[in-house]
């Protein structure tokens, strides 16, 4: 059976090996155990349940909640020659009789419907007389009561077992706490061994959260770095959705919207269009995307605070499923925490308890300063241990250096407590900035102290500050009318007995953002030959009236673009190419390869022993940290890549760091030159680290009371590090 897998997984879907945990799930079911996954979106689910489906003699029953994810998964399957069905409310009478027919005729191996289809009586009826090897939950975490998701109906599908007596249980979940998934183990008599848990670390996504001020000029100011790309913009509201459409439209962008409120038939034709690569950009409420298998989703934004981290996950989810690098967006705002406080209230008081729970997670990741994906991941319940991602906002931006911000701690603090402690943050600003305001002078706050003494900082400044007040534990805020309360640490600060660092705004968020897709965008592929193969994608994906992507993700032929195939033998060796696709489009894509080498005088390199090695779910292009590790390895200085790539000194070092702590050998005499400390100094720094540990710098730079910058720590960091290596003491 295991070597079946494998020759189904080359044949059919085109890949040379498994993904992490793939094989390990397909044996476990294979050996008819029931079986829970947990593996994010895009690594690679369906394959865990598609081919053992095609190994079983029965039939396999797939339960999905959306029609557009069946239709989905039916259309990539007939494309490599599997026949699967689906029964669904959306197919015509003489549809639905045709796939039952191929269900009965023993020709179909995997049937798609949503739980209230197979819990009829009528579908009961129709499967009674045939061999069902598994039964399939997919977003198996709308069972549990304790999900951002709960369907009722899902709860019901135990039932379902009973009636095909020694029948497998497979349950898929990209979005699961570990209180979710026992939940679901106890409500299908799951055994806990048979749980298969993978990292939910999607690497190759960036992750940025910041502030919401002007969202509309800030989306512009983002997705105008990829342009002719795929993206889904979320919204909170329909209104929203209409309004924004219609702003993206009138400025030239390829834009459809997507929520509950329009026509069927329209809301089909816009979703068909996006995935069909006809419109690039999607603005959508919540609800679209859930059953979306597109691969190429290049961008991500939240122009709304999601409810939840699992919806956050699993919408963020939606893009760089090829495994190719993508940018995702949240612009969070205190104002929609009430927003979304009023809607939860309408719900009875258990719901409401656990929707807040939700709620508070979710504000204390978009707050926080750590690694994003350390929060994100332990959420999970999973341990992250890299200290600098290199992927998210707060590990990537120079700008968030901490900085003594005291001063201004104590002047925001003192302004709240002379107010009275019942104003919101925008007022305590506009106190600060000398406003005007007729609520300012309704209340005399023209004539307190403080009034007009934080003029040399913008509001967006003094909001920013005021934020990490609130996470830093100094005030507290009524979630119902936002007013601002001190709290004992803000008298400690008040007083001069304690400090507070914390991160100056940059100047020009929007230029971080260009600055990281021009970076990107250094792909390690022909890009003019990668668009000649997309165009000509498209024109075979219109004749056969199934998405691009069916054909050929971008990761192919990405990869097309990287290697050159120019035979039969090195087009099978590129990662998506099968016997089955081969055989349908290999001519034609061989054809304009081959046209394209031989004007432009390029070798074939699509040979395996000189194949570029690309890591299931990993862009092509070599990682940041790793070029510049490199490039110091070869005598460049800190100076020369920070000139070579217009970041900051920190941001160097951070990337060596992880470069080093992946194992790589450095050049440390020339990293120890960098440091401007005494010998003294470097002795204190060094003693430090050995007594509190290096995982986390703050607590080193508070116990030398602020007197060494982080720069110098990073540095003296490495030195540490290698000097403990020497001596045997890590790996």
């Amino acid at each position: 059976m295991e070597n079946r897998s494998k020759e189904i997984l080359k044949k059919m879907f085109g890949y040379d090996s498994f993904r992490p945990l793939q094989e390990e799930v397909i044996n476990n079911i294979l050996s008819r155990k029931d079986t829970l996954v947990i593996m994010p979106t895009g690594g690679g689910k369906s394959i865990c349940y598609q081919i053992p489906a095609l190994l079983f003699p029965g039939l396999t029953i797939v339960v999905s909640p959306l029609i557009s994810l069946m239709k989905d998964q039916v259309e990539q399957l007939t494309e490599v020659g599997i026949t699967a069905v689906t029964l669904n409310s959306s197919l015509s009478p003489v549809q639905f009789s045709d796939n039952v027919s191929l269900i009965k005729q023993k020709k179909a191996k995997l049937v798609y419907m949503a739980p209230e289809t197979l819990l009829k009586e009528k579908t009961q009826e129709i499967l009674s007389g045939e061999q069902v090897d598994c039964l399939t939950i997919d977003e198996a975490h709308c069972i549990s009561e304790w999900g951002h998701d709960f369907r009722p109906e899902y709860r019901q599908l135990i039932s379902v077992r009973s009636r095909f007596p020694g029948i497998v249980c497979v349950a898929l979940t990209a979005t699961a706490t570990p209180r979710v998934r026992e939940d679901i183990q106890k409500s299908l008599n799951f055994e806990s061994s048979c749980e298969f848990i993978s990292s939910f670390n999607r690497d190759n996504l960036n992750i940025r959260v910041t502030q919401k001020d002007s969202p509309l000029a800030q989306t512009l100011s983002f997705i105008e770095n990829y342009k002719n790309q795929s993206g889904i913009i979320y919204c909170f509201s329909r209104k929203q959705v209409d309004d924004l459409s219609s702003i993206l439209i009138g400025k030239g962008y390829s834009v459809r919207p997507y929520h509950a409120g329009l026509p069927d038939m329209q809301r089909m034709k816009n979703q068909d269009l996006f995935i069909r690569d006809d419109v690039q950009i999607m603005v959508a409420t919540i609800a679209f995307g859930m059953g979306i298998n597109k691969p190429n989703v290049r961008f991500v934004v939240h122009y709304d605070l999601p409810k939840n981290i699992e919806s956050y996950y699993q919408e963020i989810g939606r893009a760089g499923r090829d495994g190719l690098r993508s940018h995702c967006l949240l612009l969070f705002s205190y104002s929609d925490i009430y927003k979304i406080k009023y809607l939860i209230q309408d719900n009875d008081s258990q719901k409401m308890r656990v929707a807040i729970n939700h709620l508070n997670a979710m504000v204390r990741y978009a707050e926080t300063d750590l690694c994003r994906r350390k929060v994100l991941l332990n959420y999970f319940g999973e341990d992250y241990r890299i200290e600098n991602c290199g992927m998210c906002d707060n590990c990537l931006d120079d700008q968030k250096a901490q900085e003594d911000i005291t001063i201004w701690a104590q002047k925001f603090l003192s302004c709240v407590k002379r107010t009275g402690e019942i104003f919101g943050i925008q007022h305590i600003i506009d106190v600060l900035r000398g406003s005007k305001a007729e609520k300012i002078l309704r209340f005399n706050h023209q004539d307190l102290s403080t009034y007009g003494i934080g003029k040399e900082y913008s509001v967006r400044q003094w909001q920013h500050f005021a934020h990490q007040f609130l996470h830093k534990g100094l005030m507290t805020q009524d979630m119902e009318f936002g007013g601002i309360k001190l709290t004992s640490s803000a008298w400690n600060v008040l007083k001069g007995l304690e400090s507070v660092s914390g991160r100056v705004l940059p100047e020009n968020t929007a230029g971080i953002l260009t600055r990281e897709s021009a970076e990107d965008r250094e792909a390690g592929y022909d890009q003019e030959l990668f668009e000649l193969l997309r165009n000509r994608r498209k024109q075979l994906a219109t004749e056969a009236n199934v998405p691009p992507y069916v054909i050929f993700s971008d990761k192919t032929l990405t990869e097309m673009a990287t290697l050159f195939p120019q035979s039969k033998e090195g087009l099978l060796e590129i990662s998506g190419v099968g016997a089955v696709k081969l055989r349908k489009y290999g001519r034609d894509f061989l054809f304009l390869m081959q046209e394209y080498c031989r004007l432009n005088k390029i070798e074939d390199k699509a040979v395996k022993s000189d194949r570029i090695t690309v890591s299931s779910g990993k862009p092509i292009q070599k990682k940041r940290h790793q070029t510049i590790g490199e490039l110091y390895n070869t005598g460049r200085t800190v100076s020369d890549i920070m000139a070579m790539f217009n970041i900051k000194q920190t941001t160097v070092l951070d990337h060596l760091f992880t470069y080093f702590q992946e194992g790589n050998p450095i050049r440390i005499g020339s990293i120890i030159d960098e440091s401007t400390l005494s010998s003294q100094q470097k002795k204190i720094v060094l003693e430090a680290f050995n007594r509190i540990g290096y995982e986390f710098l703050a607590p080193v730079y508070s116990s030398l009371n602020c007197s060494v910058n982080y720069e110098e720590l990073k540095i003296l960091r490495l030195y540490y590090l290698y000097q403990k290596k020497i001596n045997g003491e890590m790996n």
